[in-house]
């Protein structure tokens, strides 16, 4: 699949997503529905979470910005004589870098259903905050070493 193919279905995708939402929102009453509505409700925010940080991730790591990039130096140098090595490895890092944003967006989606599932359940603390995000840290930093041999 090309980048532009990924796009243009994770864009539509999306929007269909931010729809679904739209219309769980306006049609399901929190106060008397059950545990459908519920499940309706986190998963369409959990989807239009997913696809919509996935896009905004993406186009981070690879829109040009007016001010320079936000890319910290290390990781811009990186990118660069990866760049100059050839359209193959090229292809690599795009799709490094897309599954690195889905994945990503998915921890992150995650972390606000979490934070709004324990809101509702009157559980939501600091602690179980800093819990969360140290888990999902460790989570995605054991993902990060990972290699496949």
């Amino acid at each position: 699949m090309t980048l532009k193919a990924y796009l243009i279905i994770m864009s539509i995708t999306t929007l269909l997503c931010w729809l679904a939402f739209g219309f769980v929102l306006r049609s399901i009453d929190p106060y008397i529905t059950n545990w459908v509505g519920f499940l309706l409700f986190y998963g369409s925010l959990f989807l239009t979470m997913a696809g919509t940080s996935a896009i905004i991730g993406f186009l981070i790591r690879f829109a040009p910005h007016p001010f320079g990039s936000i890319i910290p130096k290390c990781f811009r140098k990186a990118n660069t004589e990866l760049r100059q090595k050839g359209a193959g490895l090229k292809r690599e890092l795009v799709f490094n870098s897309v599954r690195n944003a889905f994945r990503q967006s998915f921890f992150f989606a995650f972390l606000i259903m979490a934070a709004l599932i324990l809101l509702s359940k009157d559980l939501f603390t600091w602690g179980n905050l800093i819990l969360l995000i140290s888990s999902l840290s460790v989570l995605e930093f054991f993902l990060i070493s990972y290699k496949k041999s």
